[in-house]
């Protein structure tokens, strides 16, 4: 199926770690332009020559997720570089540290909230006028399953999760009068780096990953974590004008888990 995705030019954050490459290569075979953020430039140095991708086609920026004025000037950057923006994928995640509750504070629930949600409110809020002045576009936010489960010792990030879906909704609301569609995808483990410190968080040295991923994998139907590319297909479709009648829905990549609900 051609998803008519040539040319559009799209915005990630999060670009280098293990969903957010996925995602850039994804948009890249489909022909488009991209406008990925990293924490470094030594990162996207690193990954931007191994994509398939002309130069005129990419433009790369050091975003740090928890400040308002670089997000703003990676979106402004965007639009000054290509002349329109189309879709926009706010992926940045941080997982947190293992805590129970008696053990949580405020400066913990924040660091997860300033990414999680805060730079996901941002990301929209500098590019919907954008998307607005053009009446058309796309927003796919990359949630997790933790925006309808919950798991023991993850309160900051599970309720970080819950806050983006619900973001997004609202957003989704304000925007598809505008001819914008906003959903969001909601995996459950996904087979990145953060699954791997989330194994340590949880286990510390005890469990092997293959261990970790038995028991964490045990509610999936088909045992096994998400792939990445699995999580980036999904986002070409929800980026698409083939989706361009979905709005506000979280999409989810749970083996099985939701038929359980």
């Amino acid at each position: 199926m051609d998803l008519k995705l040539k040319d559009k030019v799209v915005l990630v954050n999060g670009s280098t770690g293990g969903i957010g490459q996925a995602i850039c290569r994804a948009f890249a075979g489909e022909g488009c332009k991209l406008a990925i953020a990293s924490t470094s430039q030594e990162k996207l140095d690193a990954f931007v020559p191994t994509l398939d991708i002309a130069p005129e086609n990419i433009k790369t920026f050091v975003v740090d997720a928890k400040k308002e004025e670089e997000i703003r000037a990676w979106v402004d950057g965007a639009y000054e570089h290509f002349g329109h923006i189309d879709i926009v994928i706010p992926n940045a995640g941080y997982e947190g540290r293992y805590q129970e509750i008696q053990d949580c504070t405020v400066e913990d629930y924040m660091a997860v909230y300033s990414i999680n949600v805060f730079s996901v409110m941002l990301l929209m809020k500098y590019a919907a006028p954008y998307l607005i002045k053009q009446g058309s576009g796309a927003i796919v936010t990359i949630a997790s399953n933790g925006s309808f489960t919950t798991a023991a010792g993850m309160s900051a990030y599970c309720s970080s999760k819950h806050a983006v879906a619900g973001v997004a909704k609202s957003v989704a609301l304000e925007l598809g009068p505008h001819g914008i569609h906003c959903n969001y995808i909601c995996p459950g483990g996904v087979e990145t780096p953060m699954i791997h410190r989330i194994e340590k968080n949880t286990f510390g040295d005890t469990k092997t990953h293959e261990e970790c991923e038995e028991i964490f994998g045990a509610s999936y139907l088909d045992k096994r974590y998400c792939k990445p590319e699995e999580v980036a297909d999904l986002a070409l479709y929800l980026a698409s004008d083939v989706s361009s009648h979905m709005m506000g829905s979280g999409l989810r990549l749970d083996g099985g888990m939701d038929a359980l609900c």
